[in-house]
């Protein structure tokens, strides 16, 4: 335990990744209200929405709305997703209002298909040319390899393949690259064995796990990936997210639980854990139903236990 990180950094996806998979489309107002209250919770880096195509993704289709609206506080960076180079146009038009440009494509050729209709190469070069324009306007580029640690229709993806991805998303300009167990399929020894690869063969940029809990691993393989020295991840409040495909593919980690083990192993996140409780029962009772989080649940521990 004394070879783990001291601080982790936590992006959370919930405004962008979690609001898409909802059925129900929530208000422009409210989720400029959960950003400010993430915000307000200590989270530095927030994705809070994306420039998909409105008819394909309605709950994000607010997306200049909610840019034009939410608060930016000093020392939060704010990232939205860019699904292509049209996706970047418009987002170009608000570029005062966000700090940070996330890309995607998929690992497996089956996935990437379904999701996006197009193949692994197609999306690569599509995202490198994204990238370029990015950077052309100083944004800082992150990208997310959904599928890293298996796909629920091909199963196993080779490492090697997921890391050749990375190092052409690196070359191409990107400082951060995400690896998404999309549908949860991960499990700790892969995970361990994948980021000893990644960390050997991707230096000078940073490397996030992205961890699902559709099948109940995802702070084991939180906990594995620490233990290998990564220091950054993403989550989501409240468990909210998922993958539009295929179905039953469940949400991402909470980050209330997330930043409730890291504080319990004594890792600073730089976040106040109650407050990011009141935004994910803020949300909780936005949508309305039960939320995965346990936190939500069992609420944060009452004893300090370093002593």
């Amino acid at each position: 335990m004394s070879e783990l990180p001291r601080t982790v950094r936590i992006r959370e996806v919930g405004p962008r990744d979690g609001f898409q998979n909802e059925p129900e489309v929530i208000p422009t107002a409210e989720k400029v209200r959960l950003i400010g209250m993430l915000a307000a919770s200590g989270l530095r880096r927030i994705e809070v929405t994306s420039f998909v195509r409105p008819d394909v993704v309605p709950q994000l289709a607010d997306a200049e709305d909610v840019l034009a609206a939410i608060e930016r506080p000093a020392g939060v960076a704010y990232a939205v997703l860019i699904p292509n180079e049209r996706g970047l146009e418009r987002a170009l038009a608000h570029r005062d209002r966000f700090d940070e440009v996330n890309v995607f494509l998929s690992a497996s050729e089956t996935h990437n298909r379904k999701n996006v209709n197009r193949s692994v190469a197609e999306s690569l070069a599509g995202v490198e040319r994204t990238i370029s324009g990015a950077r052309a306007e100083g944004l800082r580029c992150e990208a997310a390899i959904a599928t890293s640690f298996g796909c629920p229709y091909e199963g196993h993806v080779p490492p090697e393949r997921v890391l050749e991805i990375a190092g052409r998303l690196a070359a191409a300009g990107c400082e951060e690259v995400a690896f998404g167990d999309t549908t949860g399929m991960a499990n700790p020894r892969q995970v361990a064995d994948f980021f000893d690869l990644a960390r050997d063969r991707l230096t000078g940029i940073e490397l996030t796990a992205h961890f699902h809990n559709t099948r109940g691993q995802g702070l084991a393989n939180a906990l594995a990936a620490l233990e290998r020295g990564v220091d950054s991840f993403e989550s989501s409040f409240g468990e909210l997210g998922g993958c539009p495909v295929p179905p039953g593919s469940t949400g991402n980690i909470a980050t209330e639980d997330l930043v409730s083990m890291l504080h319990e192993m004594g890792i600073d996140t730089g976040i106040e854990l109650a407050k990011l409780l009141e935004a994910s029962r803020a949300v909780q009772e936005a949508l309305g139903r039960p939320l995965g989080a346990h936190l939500l649940t069992a609420g944060p521990v009452e004893w300090d236990p370093a002593h």
